[in-house]
């Protein structure tokens, strides 16, 4: 398994726009705006992690590169879309939105470090322990949301070496180098995906995706995702609320993973993205397909009906699309088209959005909703790859490592104070960082550069960002905790933020008490790296050994670890006998 490589689907075949392909198909027209809903929350989209077996597109309207072509022109393209108007109906229904919506992309990462262990943190609101012992053998057992102001290691009876990891509204999932899948948080629904209605303060394995390699995994408020590296779907979770949000066709709860077949047939998903009430995914031809509730034309099909069955976006059939993101009600693509300059031809991801256009979310200038994929015009001077949606917020990154925000501006999320929110703008104070992915909440951003530094802005409810209090940040600002951690990938809930580290040993030096009973190191007081954790401890708390920990040279043989690590280390060693 290799971490966090570039995007590989569809490899050595580039879309171009054929001649009947009209310019007003890319740049649209907007619609009328329809009816709303309540309480609502969306997430997260995710990247391929390798190359697909190739897949025949559908016909359509565009051409494949091998065959003959035409191609925009950069300056007529651009005087083209600076002399178009879009039309849209006006509309007499005003949309109240209350939701807590999260939505992130989480794509690759700088780092690309296979050899290292993963460990994950995570600060803002999380689950936590609230057992009470009511008498002498009996415990209440129940959990509880606390706010985690800065970054802390995300506890775990097992030892996980994560390789991606995933935030909802309320539950998490990650993904180990193993390709086995753990999920956390409040159960609802079945989006544990454990079969069970209990909540899981701890990372929990799903047993029934453990013969599957998975890839990626996606949640959403209602519902969670997983791709595996042979490009089948799983979906699971709270399917009850009549729009087809699983996927599978019918309206019923699945609590634990199930394939989705029909439409997907033959056809390997590389990437998924799940909002709050429908979902999109990328096949390794780059083809874009959704599903679930289609309101605000969220689903880019040109109505607003929703659909049971992932049905391909025809607007952009033949066309390759390399990366998705869902928020509540919009969606956002990167849609790769070849622009001619001079005399070469280039290939360029340009931004797609469609779904409600309130709060100016789809980056259009206007608050009109758009019924179908759409280009955001002020935007084809850059070469998009990576996006992210938030609540009512779209932010995009190129491929120079710039970041580009558009929507609301009421808790700075955009990242540029001047910024009114009604056109996208230049997230200004991290121009210089080489950017490397983006990820949002839902009124928060979290972004990553080259150098593994996390900068978050935007609310600061919960410790979110990362910074030690609650305040909001209207501009960039770096995860000091962070600093000296080699963050490889970062992910976005609702309200709160995690990111995988590479597991270091902790210098002695560094220490100067036991990081297990607290007491400062001296002549008879020793200092030991337990070879699992990493951390320095005295001698009497790293009196024991055990095997299979995670920086010894030799997992197979038992080096001493701390006695926490021993007793997660024996309860591994514990669930793989007795499975």
């Amino acid at each position: 398994r290799t971490a966090f490589p570039t995007p590989a689907y569809g490899r050595g075949r580039r879309l171009c726009l054929a001649s009947s392909a009209p310019l007003s198909f890319l740049f649209g027209s907007a619609g009328s705006r329809t009816r709303s809903r309540g309480c609502a929350a969306g997430l997260v989209g995710i990247d391929p992690r390798r190359a697909r077996p190739p897949v025949t597109p559908a016909s359509s309207d565009f051409s494949i590169l091998n065959q003959p072509c035409y191609s925009f022109n950069s300056s007529s393209w651009r005087s083209d879309v600076i002399n178009m108007h879009t039309k849209g109906a006006s509309s007499d229904v005003i949309r109240v939105s209350t939701s807590s919506a999260p939505s992130t992309s989480s794509h690759g990462s700088a780092q690309d470090d296979c050899d290292s262990s993963g460990d994950v943190y995570v600060w803002g609101e999380v689950i936590c322990d609230n057992s009470v012992r009511t008498g002498s053998d009996t415990v209440v057992r129940s959990t509880v949301r606390t706010d985690v102001l800065r970054p802390k290691p995300l506890e775990s009876n097992l030892v996980l070496d994560a390789y991606h990891v995933d935030c909802g509204v309320k539950h998490s999932a990650l993904v180990t180098k193993n390709g086995e899948v753990f999920t956390w948080g409040e159960e609802s629904g079945g989006r544990l995906g454990h079969g069970s209605r209990e909540d899981s303060i701890h990372p929990r394995l799903i047993e029934s995706l453990a013969v599957c390699n998975v890839d990626i995994v996606a949640c959403g408020e209602f519902h969670t995702c997983a791709v595996t590296t042979a490009g089948e779907l799983y979906t699971w979770g709270d399917g009850t609320h009549n729009v087809g949000l699983l996927g599978h066709g019918k309206d019923v709860s699945h609590w634990i993973p199930k394939r989705i077949a029909g439409a997907l047939e033959g056809l390997a998903v590389a990437y998924v993205s799940c909002g709050t009430w429908h979902t999109a995914l990328i096949t390794t031809m780059g083809q874009l397909f959704t599903f679930g509730d289609g309101t605000f034309g969220v689903l880019g099909h040109g109505n607003r009906e929703s659909i049971s069955c992932p049905k391909e976006v025809e607007s952009l059939s033949g066309l390759k699309t390399i990366s998705v993101a869902c928020g509540v009600w919009h969606t956002a693509a990167i849609v790769e088209v070849i622009v001619t300059q001079s005399s070469s031809s280039i290939s360029s991801g340009k931004l797609f959005t469609w779904g409600d256009g309130d709060k100016h979310r789809l980056g259009h200038g206007d608050k009109e909703p758009r019924l179908k994929p759409t280009c955001v015009a002020s935007l084809i001077d850059y070469d998009f790859h990576r996006i992210a949606c938030g609540h009512s917020l779209t932010v995009g990154l190129t491929t120079s490592g710039k970041v580009l925000s558009m929507g609301n501006t009421v808790y700075g999320q955009l990242g540029n104070p001047r910024s009114d929110g009604k056109i996208p703008c230049l997230v200004e104070e991290i121009v210089g960082e080489n950017v490397v992915q983006v990820a949002c909440g839902s009124y928060h951003v979290a972004v990553l550069t080259i150098k593994s530094e996390v900068f978050t802005w935007g609310k600061g409810a919960n410790g979110r960002l990362g910074h030690g209090d609650i305040e909001d940040r209207k501009i960039p600002t770096l995860v000091e905790a962070l600093r000296d951690r080699s963050v490889r990938h970062i992910a976005c809930g609702a309200n709160f933020t995690a990111a995988i580290c590479q597991h270091k040993w902790v210098s002695g030096a560094e220490q100067s008490q036991c990081a297990s009973c607290r007491q400062p190191f001296g002549f008879t007081r020793k200092r030991h790296n337990c070879h699992n954790c990493g951390l320095v401890h005295c001698n009497a708390c790293t009196s024991r050994k055990a095997v299979r920990a995670a920086l010894a040279p030799n997992p197979a043989k038992p080096y001493r670890v701390c006695d926490s690590c021993f007793l997660k280390l024996n309860n591994a060693v514990d669930s793989s006998a007795i499975s």
